[in-house]
């Protein structure tokens, strides 16, 4: 899928962006109609449903990630042009410097964090679709520069030689928006931040699901590892920094399906939300907690059930001790 191609590449914990041309030919098999991506995070399955011709809602609880999609799902036909681009890595229109002191020896040299605060001095004259893309552009950026992506240590020891961890991150951000443009096609789509339950189903033929997975071990909080994205997003408005931690990370928002103890009664609940959809696809990894046969079980309440395995490295991690990035990603079709 062309359009497919042009999506930008984002390091994010479970992105389905090596699966997304799988779940095409998938969903080219489900009734026509609207589709809702439910849990949208890096925005890949939402581009793909509206690059097949669906009407699409992509949402996700996180503003970092529904600005992604407002930028390059919702959005079918803004783009920045080069003089946005100049205007937005021209010097500080107002002497903010929030990011400067805030992270001031962290992730950046200063004059990166300095160019954030600048970036963010222009686009705060921005509104709608250009001023999501030229904030995604920023996070894509960022993520770019930080090793594996994520904002949970401060030390370059996972300094894997990329070439984008010796650049600037203006450069960066100059060579994002070029993607971000190149990605933008036209189609009916919309984009919210939301609570998933919050989601009215309306005349959906088709529900995406790709909750978090509650894992044997660890988390999988994507606060605490995209934190700074979530921040540089909203410029740490109306945001909680726990200024005692190294990190400076912002205070963990609960989920229910990212707990042991909870995820099963959530998922339940989740199925039961969406019983009016003629459709729903749900993905879900081996590396959690709750195994195929038990979620199939839960699904089987409300639905028939057709399983798929599909064998899958996630791109997430670069450690050696990575382990789990090598699973097998079900997708449960049900009617």
């Amino acid at each position: 899928m062309h359009a497919l191609s042009a999506y930008p590449r984002f390091r994010f914990m479970g992105s389905k962006h090596r699966l997304a041309p799988r779940l095409a030919e998938l969903f080219a098999t489900l009734p026509p109609g609207p589709a809702i991506d439910a849990f949208s995070g890096s925005g890949v399955v939402a581009y793909t449903l509206k690059a097949s011709g669906r009407e699409v809602l992509a949402n996700d609880h996180l503003t970092f990630t529904a600005t992604l999609a407002e930028a390059l799902v919702a959005n079918g036909s803004e783009r920045l042009d080069a003089a946005d681009v100049d205007t937005i890595c021209s010097p500080n229109r107002d002497g903010r410097d929030f990011i400067a002191r805030t992270f001031d020896g962290l992730y950046f040299p200063r004059a990166d964090h300095e160019f954030l605060d600048s970036a963010w001095s222009h686009i705060d004259r921005l509104h709608g679709a250009r001023r999501a893309l030229a904030l995604t552009a920023l996070c894509l950026a960022a993520a770019q520069k930080q090793p594996r992506g994520v904002f949970t240590v401060t030390t370059p020891r996972y300094d894997d030689g990329r070439r984008q961890l010796r650049m600037s991150l203006q450069d960066l951000f100059r060579e994002a928006v070029a993607r971000c443009n190149a990605a933008v096609i036209p189609g009916a789509a919309r984009a919210s931040c939301a609570d998933v339950f919050a989601i009215e189903p309306g005349d959906a033929a088709i529900v995406y699901l790709d909750p978090p997975y509650a894992p044997p071990r660890d988390d999988a909080c994507y606060v605490k590892r995209y934190h700074f994205l979530e921040g540089l997003a909203t410029y740490w408005r109306g945001q909680e920094i726990m200024w005692e931690t190294r990190t400076r990370k912002l205070r963990k928002r609960h989920t229910p399906f990212a707990s042991r103890r909870t995820v099963r009664a959530a998922l339940d609940r989740l199925f039961d939300h969406f019983r009016t959809v003629r459709s729903l696809v749900v993905s879900y990894g081996s590396n959690a907690d709750l195994d195929a046969n038990e979620l199939e079980t839960l699904l089987g309440r409300h639905r028939r059930v057709r399983r798929i395995e599909i064998p899958h490295r996630y791109a997430f991690g670069t450690h050696s001790r990575a382990g789990r990035r090598q699973v097998t990603e079900y997708v449960f079709v049900a009617h």
